[in-house]
């Protein structure tokens, strides 16, 4: 890139900083400490590669190159450096004044050097598109990264000034500052950033999240792609973002307005179609209001010739399916498939041979509520004003879900390894996250395998400088919270020493030089490499192992959170079960048994990611700490089913 721009001789003296220069903002990167390696470099060997420069009222502006400039002036303040001086000329490329990608150049320039601080990476691509007229496109293939990494970085780059300049002082976190890019305009950024300052609060990223909420509603969220066209049509405003993804749809209430009517349209189909005495929607189904409701479902008809001999097929095509699906080297994806056509046959089977008498149908509705990004509804309710005490006996008011939900869960072999890799790498983290406690387990271990007998005192964990191989069917799907912390642990690792250039001796030497806490922060994270896929230990088995765990993981929920690619591999049986059972969500288990297994994913998926509002504390403690019963330590008590929620749904 540099061999297309004139070379050029330029006194130290007369450069100065080209405003360009994405790093301008980020005085740090030019303090001694970060240069003094540059300094001492171009002391030596001279100056290695030409600086890039601009003229600029009648001086030259290091477009790239800021840091050589830095440690240059340096150079000549330092009276013991000899041959630099003000007048001293160094090689320089110039970039002719037109150049219209001066920012472009000056950001890859200082990305082959030291890392930017992130801000000034915003800042920049941002810049890139509104000077330059560059895309994500175009911006990504330049610096050879992804569109999503691009995109990811301009979803910051137009936060308040005040805002960044906050992040850049530290009084508020980067997640802090990243938060307030869920609104693009920047005047209600400053007023939700001035009210939480105001009385210099604390802030959190999630407290930021919440108050840009009451600000509007972003296009990209379910609600707002569902409702946009219309939102628009009737000239609702939006705050436009530099990506279309995240403006923001800020008249909240024309929002509501339409969602609601679009629901009530659904539910008024729902309820014409199937034939219930009324209709009604809400946006979010309370669980706890609706408590009071009773409900009605289809009970057992003869269906016709026709609708026989479909009952016929049916049967025999979910016998072959079953077979099929005992097959045990079948592929999980195979296996979700042919789980989705059972699904897909049972209902349409059910749907032949069920129906609610015409009594039912007299005093139940129908329900449109918004849930998991879509329209729900909830049929066959009865008013409290509507329930008759002889609707009890009514051979359809059945609340059991259905013979599959007595199923036992059971866990597959290929299931089961899977979930001991899961383990491992929460156990990792927890490990990598108690440095001091895995310190001393890694070094009594060492030292009873070679001064004890036989096998050692265990075999958990290894400790020859080898990382365990750990092998995942859908590796990529898993919950990443173990991940992140160990990253994280990574991040916080003194590797100063570990410079390759350098003789083992001599790292050895800066090795033993650390603080003790910072080698025992090394030995965890090297340490918790090792763990082997594992569940839960016996204590009579490994005692050690078992004891060390409840002090170091309690609880795995702290390190790792059941997700859809978990969900997905249980059988819908076994889901509407726990949900119903272990959760006390009897009545949602209830709901969810005539969905499909994809949507009964879709819903634990959303409830373990981020417990819904309705639950009660018992429902959420429970949701909180469930886990497989192998995966958990011993350090915490399951949360008990919370009955009286199950009462109540059996009552309703």
């Amino acid at each position: 890139m540099t061999r297309s721009f004139k070379p050029v001789s330029v006194a130290i003296g007369d450069l100065v900083a080209h405003p360009a220069n994405v790093r301008t903002n980020s005085p740090e990167t030019y303090a001694s400490d970060n240069i003094a390696h540059l300094k001492a470099s171009i002391a030596v060997l001279g100056l290695l590669q030409p600086l890039l420069v601009q003229k600029i009222d009648g001086n030259y502006g290091v477009l790239a190159g800021g840091r050589r400039h830095a440690a240059l002036i340096e150079l000549v303040a330092d009276k013991t450096a000899k041959g630099f001086t003000k007048s001293t000329k160094i090689d320089c490329r110039l970039v002719p004044d037109d150049c219209d990608v001066t920012t472009a150049l000056s950001l890859a320039e200082n990305i082959t050097q030291a890392p930017m601080n992130a801000i000034d990476e915003f800042e920049a691509f941002a810049r890139m598109m509104e000077v330059d007229g560059q895309t994500p496109e175009t911006i990504a293939k330049t610096f050879g990264t992804t569109v999503a990494a691009v995109k990811g970085r301009l979803r910051y780059g137009l936060i308040h000034p005040d805002i960044r300049a906050a992040a850049r002082a530290k009084s508020i976190t980067l997640d802090v500052m990243k938060a307030f890019a869920d609104h693009p305009s920047q005047e209600v950024q400053r007023e939700v950033f001035e009210a939480l300052t105001k009385e210099d609060n604390y802030v959190q990223a999630y407290t930021v999240r919440n108050a840009l909420k009451s600000r509007g509603v972003q296009v990209s969220d379910d609600i707002g792609a569902f409702v946009r066209k219309d939102y628009e049509a009737r000239g609702g405003a939006i705050a436009a973002d530099l990506l279309d993804e995240h403006s923001v749809l800020e008249d909240s209430a024309l929002v509501e307005t339409i969602l609601l009517e679009k629901l009530t349209a659904a539910a008024e189909e729902a309820r014409a179609e199937m034939g219930f005495a009324w209709a009604d929607a809400v946006i979010q189904y309370d669980y706890a209001a609706m408590a009071d409701y009773g409900r009605v479902y289809p009970g057992p008809v003869e269906p016709d010739e026709k609708g026989q001999k479909r009952v016929d097929e049916i049967t025999a095509e979910l016998e072959k399916l079953e077979h099929e699906m005992e097959n045990e080297e079948l592929e999980d994806e195979a296996y979700n498939e042919l789980y989705e056509r059972v699904d897909e046959l049972e209902a349409e089977a059910r749907d032949l041979q069920e129906a609610y008498s015409a009594e039912d149908l007299a005093c139940s509705g129908v329900i449109a509520t918004w849930a998991q990004g879509k329209i729900t509804l909830h049929v066959g309710l009865v008013r409290p004003e509507d329930r008759a005490e002889s609707a009890g006996k009514a051979s359809g008011t059945s609340t059991d879900p259905g013979t599959a939900d007595s199923d036992e869960i059971t866990y597959p072999a290929s299931l089961t390894e899977d979930l001991k890799t899961e383990r491992a790498m929460a156990l990792g983290a927890a490990m990598a996250m108690h440095p001091e406690a895995t310190l001393d387990l890694t070094l009594f271990k060492l030292v009873t395998d070679v001064l004890g007998h036989g096998m050692g005192v265990t075999q958990a964990i290894k400790v020859d400088a080898r990382q365990e191989y750990r092998n995942h069917a859908k590796m990529d799907e898993i919950d990443g919270t173990s991940l992140e912390q160990v990253a994280e642990a990574h991040d916080a690792l003194d590797l100063s020493w570990a410079d390759d250039a350098k003789s083992p001796a001599d790292q050895f030497a800066l090795f033993r030089a650390l603080d003790a806490g910072e080698k025992a922060k090394l030995v965890a994270y090297a340490t918790a490499a090792t763990t082997q896929s594992c569940f839960a230990r016996d204590r009579q088995r490994d005692s050690l192992m078992h004891d060390f765990e409840v002090e170091i993981m309690p609880d795995i929920r702290a390190h790792w959170t059941p997700n859809a690619a978990l969900f997905n591999r249980f059988k819908k049986a076994w889901l509407l079960k726990i949900l119903g059972e272990e959760l006390g969500l009897a009545q949602e288990a209830v709901t969810l048994a005539s969905s499909t297994k994809r949507q009964v994913v879709e819903f634990c998926d959303k409830l373990f990611a981020e417990p819904f509002a309705t639950l009660t504390e018992a429902q959420r403690a429970a949701v909180a700490s469930w886990c497989p019963p192998m995966m958990q330590t011993a350090g915490v008590e399951r949360a008990e089913t919370p009955e009286d929620e199950t009462e109540v749904a059996e009552a309703a």
